[in-house]
This record gives structure tokens, C-alpha cells and sequence, in this order.
């Protein structure tokens, strides 16, 4: 008997792949538990046209990442916060809130796309920013911290 499995089964098969399997352990277990449907011509080509769904939509989502990385790749963004004679800043500059800051420039990208060490606490200069998208695509961008006294001169 030919099914389409549903879900993964372990020793069985991963889903949505179709398995030629006995006729009972079919009708009797894995087609009672929905963990398949039984193969046939319409069924096989629905899962066609989803899988064929699914690669556009992928092949959609890395033509737009690869956009997003051509355009921030090298970019320089100055940001301005409030920050003490010594230069340590009143709130350190999280993922978050770079996450916000890059919205406001508008690129849109994830917390955990951006790769930071550790929240910047001081003013300064910092290029080893890393913003990872799927695919194993990155940029690189520079952050320049300047405190807001030093903005007004």
C-alpha cells in the first residue's frame, strides 16, 4: 500500500514523503493515527504543487535576504545617546535595540540575526558587527557612538 506521510515516523519515514508500506500496518496504525493518507493520484499531486509552493516561497525569501545584505553590507550608522564625561553610555546598546535603530533606517532584521559580543556600554567606534541571515549570508556594519553633548558641537 502507497501513503503519504503526514508526520515524521520514526523507522518509517519523514513527512510528506511516500512509502510503500504493508497493507495493515497502513490502514490499521498509520493511516488510524493521521499519520498518513493513502497515495493516490490526487492526493500525490497536491503534494506536488505544495512542495512546488514551498520551493517558490524559499527561492522568494533568499532573493530578498541577499537584497537586505547587499544593502547593509558596509554601511555606517551613527548613533546618538545619552552618555557621561568618560564616555560610558547611560544604556548599553543591546541587539534590541540595534534591531529598532536598523527599522528606523529601514532594514528590517531579527534579534538574533545580529551577531554582537557583548552590548556596547561605551562611545567609540565598533565594526565587527555581524548581521547573519539563513543561507549563510552576512554583513558587516560600523556603529559610531557618539554622545549627544558631542553631536551639539
Amino acid at each position: 500500500m502507497k501513503v503519504i506521510l503526514m508526520k515524521d515516523v520514526p523507522k518509517v519515514g519523514r513527512k510528506n514523503e511516500i512509502k510503500n508500506v504493508a497493507d495493515g500496518f497502513g490502514r490499521n496504525f498509520l493511516i488510524a493515527n493521521n499519520l498518513a493518507k493513502p497515495a493516490t493520484e490526487s492526493t500525490i499531486k497536491q503534494l506536488e504543487s505544495e512542495q512546488e509552493l514551498l520551493t517558490q516561497q524559499a527561492e522568494a525569501e533568499l532573493k530578498m535576504e541577499e537584497d537586505l545584505i547587499t544593502q547593509l553590507d558596509g554601511q555606517e550608522i551613527e548613533i546618538k545617546t545619552k552618555a557621561d564625561e568618560g564616555g560610558k553610555l547611560y544604556g548599553a546598546i543591546t541587539a534590541a535595540k540595534l534591531v529598532k535603530i536598523l527599522k528606523d533606517k529601514g532594514f528590517t532584521v531579527a534579534k538574533n540575526n545580529i551577531k554582537l559580543a557583548e552590548p556596547i556600554k561605551e562611545t567609540g567606534e565598533y565594526d565587527d558587527i555581524i548581521i547573519e541571515m539563513s543561507h549563510g549570508l552576512e554583513a558587516k556594519i560600523k556603529i559610531i557612538v557618539i554622545s549627544e553633548e558631542e553631536a551639539l558641537i
